[in-house]
């Protein structure tokens, strides 16, 4: 039996978290010192995920996502793969993840039921992603999104959070990612985590960031959004391949859209 939102919206997308754990450290979403994970007793096995992936199967849900963390580092993350694309009613089942460990495993998560990831990737430039992660490297996360490509899992979708004063002179060279090949490029603004946030001075709206992409780009074509672009308003750099999508948790929120 399907259900809907207060909005008359069908539910048909659940979002998985199956670890806190993470290999990188980034500025907006982890202090420097990182946090304190969860013990394994305290998080869902597999086997629990599983069950409530069928249940929410039978309810309607149809699109399952796979977020951390990281999901890349949790031990036996494949076979949680296969199980959950083994469910009647899932038609797609994603990743989110910053790609660091995707090379290694792309071939394998496609092989075990995987269709599509989205990859986390802020910047274009080594020192800056390296600062930004508190250590990650560019080369590994770029090499993980071309090995998703070759292993099938698309289309790509590379989710960039903009900061002010950090890379928001880069918001045109991302978005060119999307001519040559179908990936689709997601801008989002940053959310506070907590009203004493010391990051709310780096806050770049939606609207300035399609003005810094049209400025350098020139006009954009507004398109129907891929599947599972969620809450993203899609545009396309005439003659490209991918899109380009704007999320704005904070300046337009999108949940009474």
């Amino acid at each position: 039996m399907p259900y809907y939102d207060t909005y008359q919206r069908p539910i048909n997308y659940l979002r998985v978290s199956v670890t806190d754990r993470c290999n990188l450290r980034c500025l907006y979403c982890m202090p420097p010192e990182g946090v304190t994970p969860r013990t394994h007793m305290e998080i869902l096995s597999y086997e629990e995920i599983g069950r409530v992936v069928r249940i929410a199967a039978e309810m309607g849900i149809s699109r399952v996502r796979l977020t951390g963390g990281e999901p890349l580092v949790r031990a036996g993350i494949l076979s949680l793969v296969e199980m959950l694309g083994r469910i009647p009613g899932i038609e797609d089942l994603s990743m989110t993840t910053n790609g660091i460990l995707l090379e290694r495993y792309a071939e394998d998560l496609a092989r075990a039921g995987l269709n599509r990831v989205n990859v986390s990737l802020d910047t274009l430039r080594e020192a800056r992603y390296a600062e930004m992660t508190r250590g990650g490297r560019l080369d590994a996360a770029l090499a993980g999104i071309e090995a998703a490509e070759r292993a099938g899992l698309t289309p790509i979708k590379i989710n960039c959070v903009v900061l002010r004063g950090f890379n928001e002179d880069e918001v045109a060279d991302m978005a060119r990612l999307s001519v040559d090949r179908e990936r689709h490029v997601r801008f989002i603004e940053l959310m506070p985590l907590n009203e004493s946030d010391e990051l709310d001075d780096r806050f770049v709206s939606g609207g300035e960031i399609l003005e810094r992409i049209t400025g350098s780009l020139g006009p954009l074509e507004p398109v129907t959004a891929p599947r599972g672009n969620g809450p993203a308003t899609g545009y396309r750099i005439p003659g490209a391949r991918g899109t380009v999508g704007v999320i704005t948790p904070v300046s337009e929120h999108f949940c009474g859209g």
